[in-house]
């Protein structure tokens, strides 16, 4: 009978990390992710560091795991080999689940949940695409689905700095 109850603690455990998208419950998106050779969505304490040290601007993918526009951004915006590349090339790509009271995100020497790093830089919805300078101050926050052929002249708009 002790045997059971380990067993179902185990099994307990491994639902819980599973239900929480295999990220071992941090809330940043979890580790980097390669796709199709094209690596992508760094976890935000490691891509902050990362955009710091290369001097890179930032994209912030704010989504949740019950969101289906999030689903389809990934699946028709962030999958466009375009996207990826350009992406890949030009910033530093960070998820962070947008529901998630756990985990410790440094953003300007402040330390944050994700829940609350999303409501600091004022995100309403999503999926919503935080876009981040060089110099790391958030430019500007655009909520929704954004398609591939959208997306990229947005990307090329931050890259170049049109903003300043």
């Amino acid at each position: 009978m002790k045997w059971i109850g380990i067993l179902l603690a185990v099994v307990a455990c491994i639902i819980v990390v599973r239900s929480c998208g295999g990220k071992g419950g941090t809330g940043d998106g979890g580790g980097e992710s390669v796709e199709g050779g094209v690596k992508m969505w760094i976890p935000f304490n490691d891509g902050m560091a990362l955009a710091a040290k290369e001097q890179k601007p930032v994209v912030i993918d704010f989504y949740t795991s019950w969101c289906h526009w999030c689903k389809v951004m990934d699946k028709e915006t962030f999958s466009n080999p375009e996207v990826k590349k350009y992406l890949a090339e030009n910033f530093v790509t960070i998820r962070v689940d947008a529901e998630s009271r756990t985990g410790e995100l440094v953003y300007k020497g402040q330390t944050y949940t994700p829940v609350d790093l999303a409501r600091n830089f004022g995100v309403s919805g999503y999926p919503s695409l935080a876009y981040l300078g060089r110099d790391g101050e958030l430019v500007k926050v655009i909520p929704g689905f954004v398609p591939a052929k959208n997306f990229l002249p947005l990307l090329q708009e931050m890259q170049k700095e049109c903003y300043k």
